[in-house]
């Protein structure tokens, strides 16, 4: 019997050690808690469950699982994962171990007295020791801003990019405060809620940059390993050389632009990375000359060209004064008659995701219905 029960316990080590990306924890059973064959967060020699709430899930990219306190299967979530040794999800996992648990979140959508924070909840993380894949829970969402903005005809209405630019702040501003960067805000970086398509998420912090460790700003100093590091088209100017704050402020400003127009001007070369920076860096010092050769029209919006020369303004290790920016976005909104109603007028969204495409049938002319 006891050596029954020592083959028994082998198995289940070695099942839960395999817990290949993809198959389900406990599966059949009620709440998916039975962790004897599949997947849990490994401590020391030990697996144990996820946290409180979680029942175990599908570790494929972007699964589903739950990621939010509720009974089991109430609530989605998602599950990622990667070789162990790939060192975008190891920065990302520290980020979100340093600055994305579910009470720092809550705290501070209370002091700051705000509806939602777009920080997706670090719900926890492992290794499986067999196939050496890293896996981190976090929420799961709904579509990213990419396609929604493609199937727009590559525009979004300026309330709509000013409604989202305002929550974008209010994530940046958080992130800064916990002494990171993010370097790679995109609107394929973006998320809709799953169950509330006016709420926005920043995700993919594989590139967050760990500025002000235990409260002392890093010295500005060109890296050649991060040069031109993110998305070549957005990048700011500080982080083709190192990332910084205000970069991320610049990079947000890009982002509006393209929303807004539809394009960037050193869109037409972006495999030369230093014509790209060179572009940016002549067009910092001519914000106009950057809005007429976005907006050749009349209706410029004049919210953003102010809010490009207040970040031009900015040190490299200066703290930016975000409420400043929101204010310049709020003179925006209420430009063109709007005020910030925290809804973002997304017309192909159904959901949290992408409308399906209604087929119309065509009858053949002469037959019976």
């Amino acid at each position: 019997a006891a050596v029954r029960r020592a083959v028994r316990e082998r198995q289940r080590r070695e099942g839960a050690a395999e817990g290949e990306a993809g198959d389900w924890a406990g599966a059949g059973r009620p709440g998916g808690r039975d962790l004897g064959r599949r997947n849990g967060l490994r401590t020391a020699r030990r697996w144990r469950p996820l946290p409180p709430g979680l029942p175990q899930a599908p570790l494929r990219p972007w699964a589903t699982c739950t990621g939010q306190a509720g009974p089991p299967g109430s609530v989605p979530g998602s599950g990622r994962h990667e070789p162990s040794d790939n060192g975008p999800l190891f920065t990302e996992l520290k980020f979100y171990q340093r600055a994305a648990k579910p009470e720092q979140i809550q705290k501070w959508i209370r002091t700051h007295k705000l509806k939602y924070l777009g920080v997706p909840k670090y719900w926890g993380s492992g290794l499986h020791e067999k196939n050496g894949k890293r896996f981190m829970i976090m929420d799961r969402f709904g579509s990213d801003l990419q396609k929604i903005y493609e199937a727009n005809a590559k525009r979004f209405s300026r309330k709509t990019v000013l409604q989202l630019s305002l929550r974008i702040l209010d994530i940046l501003e958080y992130i800064h405060e916990h002494e990171y960067v993010h370097g790679d805000i995109k609107a394929s970086n973006l998320l809709l809620s799953y169950k509330n398509p006016d709420q926005v998420y920043l995700v993919d912090y594989g590139l967050a940059y760990r500025y002000c460790p235990e409260g002392i700003h890093k010295e500005y100093k060109e890296d050649p390993k991060r040069c031109h590091d993110g998305t070549i088209e957005f990048t700011s100017i500080d982080a083709h050389n190192a990332p910084s704050r205000r970069g991320d402020l610049e990079i947000l400003g890009y982002c509006m632009i393209q929303w807004l127009s539809g394009h960037l001007p050193w869109e037409d070369n972006l495999k030369d990375p230093n014509y790209v920076r060179d572009s940016k860096i002549r067009y910092r010092e001519n914000i106009a000359g950057l809005m007429d050769k976005c907006f050749p029209e009349k209706n410029k919006p004049d919210e953003i060209a102010k809010y490009m020369e207040t970040v031009k303004l900015l040190d490299y290790a200066e703290k930016p004064l975000y409420q400043k920016l929101r204010d310049i976005l709020l003179q925006g909104l209420k430009a063109i008659g709007s005020k910030d109603d925290s809804k973002l007028d997304l017309s192909v969204v159904e959901n949290g995701s992408l409308k399906a495409k209604t087929i119309t049938k065509v009858r053949k002319p002469g037959r019976e219905s």
